[in-house]
């Protein structure tokens, strides 16, 4: 065996493995081309384990498996590799195609972002998890590590395993409004081993999940100080301040917003080009500094300004000096049709 034969992270990862699945071969989905040959796949594979109740997906390729590669003598790679736990009918025998797929888009993001995933992020995934299965109610994820795994030393570091958890877009929303850990733990005495189950409702239907999700959000806040949105932009008409945002974001910033200023903190949205914050204060004001405007709101103003931030376009006064836009939004398909309207 040459060198160029060993791979210590991967052993790594199957000896993390092995006592959690004794004498059983997975089936392992390998990828022909890889990453760094020019493949589109940055996984070198996927290996899953059929359980009882669930499959257990865990990746190769997020962290070192061949060589070391990177500045960071503490971190292998990317510092963690993906594992996903999805329900499975009895009489399933294979695990879906579409799981694996999945897994690949995921890595294919943090290798062409360079942006990572920790414990306690979340993505909302515009759209139903599985491509095939249009019904299910999951439509995005939260990121968490293996109940079962953790984290393990390698030869190239430490490796967490991150655990991919589909919810509802309900939950997503307690989780924008709350945080991603605590809510994970109140959902978790209803997914055990945080399993992604495609055919559940949301659990923000049973009134123990509500009042633990208000109660919460009444108590820490949010965790969530920043948003992206496709449309947001400011500018002066005189002495009034006119933002402008996108008919289909509107809602989710109102929530966020509230949320962070009744608790004396901000929320910053952001596009490509512009930034606005919003932040507590004891009145309305506004400071401009290197292109970022930030508007400091009493907490009956934030709560007017949630009120306003509805779907339906239009433009609204908020106090005296502060009016928002709420410009419509147009749903595209692949080929550039509107499919859809919003406000």
């Amino acid at each position: 065996m040459t060198d160029t034969d060993l791979s210590p992270g991967w052993d790594a990862i199957d000896a993390a493995l092995a006592p959690l699945y004794p004498g059983i071969e997975p089936m392992h989905y390998g990828t022909i081309i890889k990453w760094s040959l020019g493949g589109d796949d940055p996984l070198d594979g996927v290996s899953v384990y059929r359980r009882d109740d669930h499959w257990h997906f865990v990746s190769y390729g997020m962290s070192e498996l061949y060589d070391k590669e990177s500045d960071d003598p503490d971190v292998s790679g990317w510092g963690f590799e993906f594992t996903f736990r999805l329900g499975r009918a009895a009489d399933e025998d294979t695990p879906p195609v579409w799981a694996l797929n999945f897994l690949q888009n995921l890595a294919r993001y943090v290798f062409t972002t360079g942006n990572v995933f920790e414990p306690g992020h979340h993505i909302n995934l515009n759209g139903p998890i599985a491509v095939d299965q249009p019904s299910t109610l999951i439509r995005a994820a939260v990121f968490a590590e293996d109940p079962e795994l953790g984290v393990i030393d390698t030869p190239h570091g430490t490796v967490r395993f991150l655990q991919i958890v589909g919810i509802t877009l309900d939950e997503y929303a307690a989780v924008e409004v709350w945080d991603a850990t605590r809510l994970l733990s109140v959902l978790s005495a209803y997914l055990p081993k945080l399993v992604t189950d495609l055919s559940r409702a949301s659990l923000t239907d049973n009134p123990a999940v509500a009042s633990a999700i208000d109660e919460g959000v009444r108590r820490d806040g949010s965790s969530t100080g920043g948003i992206f949105t496709d449309v947001v932009d400011w500018r002066r008409e005189g002495a009034v301040t006119v933002v402008r945002l996108g008919a289909n974001a509107a809602p989710r910033i109102g929530r966020i917003m509230l949320a962070q200023v009744d608790h004396r903190r901000g929320l910053l949205v952001q596009s490509a080009e512009t930034a606005v914050g919003f932040r507590a204060g004891e009145a309305f004001a506004v400071e401009e500094r290197d292109g970022l405007l930030e508007i400091f709101l009493a907490p009956a103003d934030a709560a007017e300004l949630a009120r306003v931030l509805q779907p339906r376009a239009g433009r609204y006064d908020i106090v005296p000096g502060l009016v928002v836009e709420i410009e419509k939004t147009l749903i595209r398909d692949p080929d550039g049709e509107v499919v859809e309207e919003i406000g």
